[in-house]
């Protein structure tokens, strides 16, 4: 959480459940460390592969927080298993979304539905965070977007958003939000210290060229963002903590965990 008194935005990691990653998590992120560490859960993996991560990491100790596509639950049945997993593991947040398979494998065809299972399922033993679109979603409208998390915000925690290159984009994006009444916690969503060449190939298949196209024409601050060999997220995170309304950042490693800022507190300091 953000520290007001220390002027201190909170980090927290994203990883993907890859082979090796336990082990890369272990030598970069102390268990003392008051980050959380978010699992995703891609097609390509699936939920079992982000539940065999976060519940080996929550075993060392570490705040683990799984990610639930909703498109890629077999079943009702399927989600009460994993709660129950994620209970007896000591896990207490979740991450729901809607997921990037195109058509179903149950009854969940986005995360809105999946949220109102887990809520209902879970016995009050989790915390929830969705995701936000600053630069839009490539399959969902705006409008929708938008009434969707009015919606959640009832049983939702936070609001965890895409990655994005821009904290104006992100702090237009949480000061529409507030306008139009969604109040839940903004956890902005920065890219990690990534190799540039695969960052901007990962972005673009993401969307969120608006803000890449919105670095080109800031060299200066390019050259901040996104040096020759490396992208830095240090010039990202001050400008977010001067950004009203970001509650923390989360940090998309796409496991590159070689270059994290120091996490021995979880926090980074307001510019």
């Amino acid at each position: 959480m953000e520290n007001p008194e220390a002027g201190m935005l909170s980090i927290h990691l994203e990883v993907i459940p890859a082979p090796g990653i336990v082990d890369a998590v272990r030598k970069a992120v102390p268990p003392s460390s008051s980050c959380t560490i978010s699992i995703t859960c891609l097609p390509k993996h699936g939920v079992d592969a982000t539940l065999a991560v976060a519940t080996e990491l929550a075993q060392d100790g570490h705040r683990v927080v799984p990610h639930l596509a909703a498109k890629g639950l077999s079943s009702r049945e399927r989600l009460r298993e994993i709660l129950e997993e994620c209970a007896g593991a000591g896990i207490a947040e979740l991450f729901v979304v809607g997921g990037d398979a195109g058509t179903p494998d149950g009854p969940y065809a986005d995360g809105e539905a999946l949220l109102r299972d887990v809520v209902e399922l879970d016995g009050g033993r989790f915390t929830v965070g969705v995701a936000g679109y600053p630069e839009g979603h490539p399959g969902i409208p705006d409008h929708v977007l938008l009434e969707s998390l009015r919606r959640k915000q009832e049983h939702a925690s936070r609001i965890v958003t895409q990655m994005c290159f821009s904290a104006e984009r992100i702090g237009e994006y949480v000061a529409g939000l507030r306008r139009e009444g969604v109040d839940l916690p903004v956890r902005a969503g920065v890219a990690g210290a990534v190799p540039t060449a695969r960052l901007l190939t990962l972005a673009a298949k993401i969307g969120v060229g608006s803000s890449l196209r919105f670095l080109s024409g800031k060299a200066s601050l390019a050259r901040n963002l996104l040096p020759s060999s490396r992208y830095a997220p240090g010039e990202m995170i001050a400008r977010l903590g001067r950004t009203p309304d970001i509650d923390s950042v989360q940090l998309y490693t796409f496991n590159s965990l070689d270059a994290l800022p120091a996490l021995g507190s979880g926090s980074a300091p307001h510019a």
